[in-house]
């Protein structure tokens, strides 16, 4: 099956660097230098993948990702010339799944690209593979079929990536998590102690829950240890 890759980036050489690496692996790639064709070919394209970078003059790619979260759940990493944890912080909360900082190795990319095909292919093998797996208690629904989230009711916007993490709470529920196993888990990569992607994306996850870190109806965290869903 062919993957079609979407790369944004205005600096030219960078993006045709990045198209170039893609293509020798494989996958089908639809660059732009501007924002607003990009938008369009997201529209009108079949899109399974982005890489977007931030610093864009027409639309920037915070704006790109939030507009993509409206509608798509593939997966999106993005490119900060920003070695800021703010940057990095913004892009995780409106739904990007990784983030890579200028200058950066071509390999590097192309291998944290295959990570999140890897995640993203293997989550929904399991869907297909599996008819029954739904989730049912407090008023959360997951359906892993449909990768669908109903909270009292009303269906949670959630990306693949926040989907997975509260699929892999619940199903542990009444178990402690760590935030190395999780992240393993999830990313399908190995996990550093200085690596704050799973924080980001529980806090981003009880936000859109509507739920407390300091009083917690569903995501409770036990410091230094991890996180829980208790029975």
């Amino acid at each position: 099956m062919t993957i079609n890759i979407l790369v944004i980036d205005d600096e030219k050489e960078i993006a045709d660097l990045i198209e170039l690496y893609l293509k020798n692996e494989g996958f089908n790639v639809f660059t732009f230098y501007d924002a607003k064709e990009a938008l369009t070919c997201i529209q009108t394209k079949k899109i399974d993948f982005a890489i977007l970078d931030v610093m864009m003059p027409d639309i920037d790619g915070f704006e790109i990702c939030r507009r993509i979260r409206e509608y798509y759940h593939f997966p999106v990493i993005m490119l900060t010339a920003k070695d800021e944890e703010i940057d990095k912080i913004t892009g995780l909360t409106l739904g990007a799944d990784d983030y890579i900082t200028k200058p950066f190795r071509p390999l590097e990319l192309i291998a944290r690209v295959k990570a999140q095909i890897r995640r993203f292919t293997r989550y929904n093998q399991q869907e297909a593979l599996q008819n029954d797996m739904i989730i049912d208690f407090s008023g959360l629904i997951l359906d892993q079929n449909t990768r669908k989230c109903m909270l009292h009711e009303k269906q949670l916007s959630l990306t693949p990536t926040e989907f997975s993490i509260l699929w892999f709470l619940c199903i542990n529920r009444g178990r402690v998590v760590s935030s190395e196993e999780l992240f393993q888990k999830v990313w399908g990569e190995k996990y550093f102690s200085s690596n704050n992607t799973v924080m980001v994306h529980i806090r981003h996850l009880r936000e859109k829950m509507n739920d407390s870190a300091e009083n917690p109806k569903f995501i409770k965290t036990v410091w230094g240890v991890g996180y829980t869903i208790e029975k």
